[in-house]
């Protein structure tokens, strides 16, 4: 539900409703309080209105109220209101609820809004009457909490974050026959007296709606869900990822193209850094990260009609099982292979992941160090080519995985090489070829000027544009810092790639130093930041102006704090932190009689399932991939149209008019009070704003090489707070939320200071005065304006030239001769001829067209006419359906 979901509560049941955004469909749950350890849930499927909704709640309220002069004679009470329901979860007692109190909008995908969690609030469910205490239900509910839900988690009520742009575009590109075929099965049950009459009298007109099982794998409340979400209805199942996510704005001439970057962390082999290394017996690799750019031009929100762009890359670990040991307190302790594999069969289960999800090629560029005094790198990319070999021999040679190895260390103490020059030539290779996404033909500008580069692009080519075939894996050892570079800067080739694909660019190709390029920078630097701090437990150490060699002489004693702090959670904090993971992730489920978590010498055997029990099934040695996956290689076998992916999604059909279908009415919320302060679209980083320097004068494009003095925000002098808000989206858990933050708690209504303008940022607009005081009296003595030269880039004082005349000139003489007239024929009827200057004739070039009305438009207007007359057209039945849901929407 993506309202607010108030819970209300009587001595013996909790009652959460949950409404849509206008508030005018309800659906209610009903949680048993009286069971001590089991939850017990009612879901009756029911879509109340807000009249029925009040009735319901002042029946029980009545209902349940005691003698009249008793305390406690309200039956009916408000507990807490929340966002959304994270999921439920037991210790060792009863049922907790965890919902969301705060959320923050961080991004904005075709009119579907991506929030970040701000707080939450655990509910214990049973009542105290029956409830069973425990001696160490308490210890357990600190470990969970220690899980911070307020630290990148994200979440969005109507677009699926744990899958790809590609992937939910592919799906509504299903064929609509397929989908009527689907519709009967998945009819929701409703006792709505409207929808049966209303479907039938549609006909073929209704409009499909499509949902898909999210991928488990990025999803991290899944556990926490477990118990409910065969209970009630689908609406209610919201789903959580971990990891970053990031908007800025790139105005190019006033045209705003969002650019997004969304990182799924896997809940798979999840952990923190030297506890969780290489992979586990299902081939799910330590700090597995798919990262996806996403960018699209946010003047056309509709994702039939406008133009989206994507391109995916993924970081982990070297699939192979190893580990270091940490008890010997060494910052680089020894890498150890703690398995023989000669059959690679991890790597096999990893790699068959990546075929099913992603396609062909796949492509590997391994970055650890390759020569080494002593051999500790090294060892892992010895075993790992030695696997990508022995895998190869059986895939077709067009599907073969591809291996890139590059010292990336090497090359940086290196003074002949440059680092980002060598990555930059990495990087077009890769995108040649994968290709990305596009959800539109090529542009016809890309076909009257082709370019190389865009005629060997790889990928699939269709008819509604370009799909992305395979994915870059990229790791080092902690796919942290050097992982980082390189995906930038293969994000930086795809941006141009994409950027050309819609028609913004006239050659894929951004050069360093450009507004554009930093706007994306500094995007994977918070991105990059995000991650390491989640793994290692410290921002990053090596950043891209590290690489280039431009970072600033303070910059090394910032390096040498982050090592440290990163040592010291590595040493001391992280053992506590892989305890609450696996108990947030459901990997260790509390049991009485059973060693406690806090027991386990090690969580070994809660990752490695085939420790505790032998698989009944076998894989090929050979034939090590799924069935069915290299028939429709290159393409991903999880976007090919088949049974078995149709069985994971649930299609229904909705009215025409539906509010759940209206994009409209979801972005711009007609019904509620906004204001521009809090408007996101202006909020969000800006290329314009924080980027571009403000005395640009001749050339304001994003594209345009800039010296690094002349930045935006080098210019602003003094850090204000305009640059304090681009900071903000440093993901520090203790950030302060932004005036944009929306809160539900009572911890949230103290407003001092949100309602305060950047103070920074209003100087830099308002025109500074200068002012003397002399005696008695201020006087305004002086303003300081700046020249029309600086503002626009020339001098409108100047006399225009003779070319600029001798061309206005020819203009006027041209407008003066088409509008002569015979002065005998005037003469005549005396009078004035009403004739728009605009008004050529038949056969000139500078005429324009007036527009034709259609006849729909026309048919509308004659009716209206009519209407004005007194004679009323009849009316059809869509006018009837929009009359009923008109009413029922009003005042049922």
């Amino acid at each position: 539900m993506a309202g607010a979901e108030p819970s209300w509560t009587v001595p013996g049941r909790y009652f959460l409703v949950g409404s849509n955004p206008a508030e005018t469909k309800y659906r209610v749950l009903k949680i048993d309080r009286t069971e001590p350890k089991d939850l017990v849930i009612i879901d009756d499927k029911h879509v109340y209105t807000q009249q029925e909704v009040r009735e319901l709640l002042g029946r029980l309220d009545l209902g349940n109220r005691t003698k009249i002069g008793q305390k406690g004679s309200s039956g009916l009470s408000r507990a807490v209101s929340a966002f959304g329901v994270v999921g439920f979860v037991r210790f060792l007692e009863g049922y907790y609820i965890v919902l969301i109190t705060k959320r923050r909008k961080m991004a904005d995908i075709g009119g579907h809004a991506i929030y970040k969690i701000e707080d939450t609030n655990m509910i214990y469910i049973p009542n105290d009457s029956v409830r069973v205490s425990h001696p160490d239900e308490a210890r357990y509910l600190r470990i969970f909490q220690n899980v911070d839900l307020s630290s990148n988690f994200y979440f969005s009520y109507s677009y699926d974050l744990s899958h790809s742009l590609q992937y939910n575009l592919t799906v509504l590109r299903m064929p609509l026959e397929t989908l009527k075929t689907e519709t009967t099965q998945t009819r929701q049950e409703s006792f709505d007296i409207f929808e049966d009459e209303g479907l039938s009298m549609q006909g073929g007109s209704g409009v499909f709606g499509i949902c898909s099982k999210p991928y488990e794998k990025y999803v991290w409340n899944g556990k926490l869900l477990d118990a409910v979400k065969n209970t009630v209805h689908r609406d209610w199942l919201l789903y959580i990822i971990h990891g970053f996510c990031g908007q800025s704005k790139l105005l190019i001439y006033g045209r705003p193209i969002y650019v997004t970057l969304i990182a799924r962390r896997s809940s798979k082999f999840a952990g923190t850094r030297f506890l969780k290394r290489g992979a586990n017996c299902e081939g799910d690799v330590a700090n597995e990260v798919e990262t996806e750019q996403i960018l699209y031009d946010a003047s056309v929100m509709s994702f039939s009609a406008g133009s989206y762009s994507s391109y995916v890359q993924v970081r982990g670990s070297v699939p192979l099982y190893w580990s270091q040991d940490i008890s010997t307190m060494m910052p680089k302790p020894p890498i150890t292979l703690d398995q023989a594999d000669p059959f690679a069969h991890v790597a096999a289960l990893h790699f068959d992941q990546m075929l099913q999800r992603f396609g062909s090629p796949i492509i590997i560029l391994n970055l650890v160090k390759e020569r080494e005094k002593r051999k500790h790198e090294r060892i892992l990319s010895e075993e790992l080519v030695a696997a990508v070999t022995y895998l190869n021999q059986f895939l077709p040679p067009e599907h073969a995985i591809i291996y890139i190895p590059w010292d990336m260390a090497k090359y940086t103490k290196s003074k002949l090489c440059n680092v980002l020059d060598r990555l930059n030539v990495i990087a077009e290779s890769v995108v040649k070829k994968t290709g990305f996404f596009v959800n539109r033909p090529d542009s016809y500008c890309s076909i009257l000027r082709p370019d190389e580069k865009w005629n060997e692009l790889g990928g699939c080519i269709v008819s509604t544009g370009r799909l992305q075939t395979g994915v870059l894996r990229t790791n080092c050892v902690d796919c942290l810092d050097r992982t980082n570079t390189a995906q930038f800067m293969v994000g930086k080739c795809a941006l141009a790639y994409q950027l050309y694909s819609l028609g913004l660019i006239d050659k894929p190709n951004l050069q360093f130093d450009t507004d554009a390029v930093r706007l994306f920078e500094e995007l994977y630097e918070d991105h990059g930041d995000t991650l390491s701090l989640q793994y290692g437990g410290s921002q990053l150490v090596h950043r891209v102006k590290t690489y280039r060699k431009i970072a600033p002489w303070t910059q090394h004693s910032k390096d040498i704090m982050q090592t440290l702090s990163r040592y010291y959670s590595n040493a001391f904090s992280d053992a506590d932190r892989q305890d609450s993971i696996n108990l947030f992730l459901g990997v260790f489920k509390p049991t009485e009689g059973k060693p406690h978590l806090w027991e386990l010498p090690t969580d070994f055997y809660l990752h490695h399932k085939n420790t505790l029990s032998l698989s009944q099934t076998r894989r090929s040695y050979t034939y090590w991939w799924t069935t069915g996956v290299l028939k429709h290689l290159p393409l991903p076998f999880d976007e090919v149209t088949c049974a078995e992916n149709r069985r994971k999604l649930t299609v229904k059909k909705f009215h025409k008019y539906e509010e759940e279908i209206d994009i409209h009415n979801e972005f711009f919320r007609p019904y509620e009070l906004s204001s521009f302060d809090e408007t996101f679209c202006l909020a969000m980083t800006n290329s314009t704003r924080d980027f571009m320097p403000k005395n640009v004068g001749i050339d304001p494009s994003p594209f345009t090489v800039r010296k690094p003095d002349e930045t935006g925000k080098s210019v602003l002098g003094n850090k204000s707070n305009r640059e304090e808000t681009v900071l903000q989206r440093k993901t520090a858990a203790s950030a302060p939320p932004p005036p944009s933050e929306e809160a539900v708690s009572s911890s949230s209504e103290d407003d001092s200071g949100t309602d305060k303008e950047d103070e920074g940022a209003v100087s830099q607009r308002s025109t500074p005065v200068k002012v003397t005081d002399t005696g008695e009296n201020t006087k305004i003595t002086e303003n300081v304006v700046q020249s029309t030269k600086d503002v626009y880039g020339v001098n409108l004082s100047d006399v225009p030239s003779e070319d600029d005349l001798t061309i206005y000139t020819r203009f006027v003489q041209l407008g003066q001769s088409q509008h002569k007239q015979d002065k005998n024929s005037h003469a005549e009827c005396r009078r004035i001829l009403k004739i728009p200057i605009s008004s050529f004739s038949q056969d000139n070039i500078y005429e324009v067209q007036p527009p034709r009305a259609d006849r729909k438009s026309t048919e509308i207007f004659h009716a209206h006419i009519q209407a004005g007359r007194g004679n009323m057209q009849p009316l059809g039945k869509d006018d009837f359906l929009m009359y009923r849901e008109y009413i029922r929407n009003r005042y049922m």
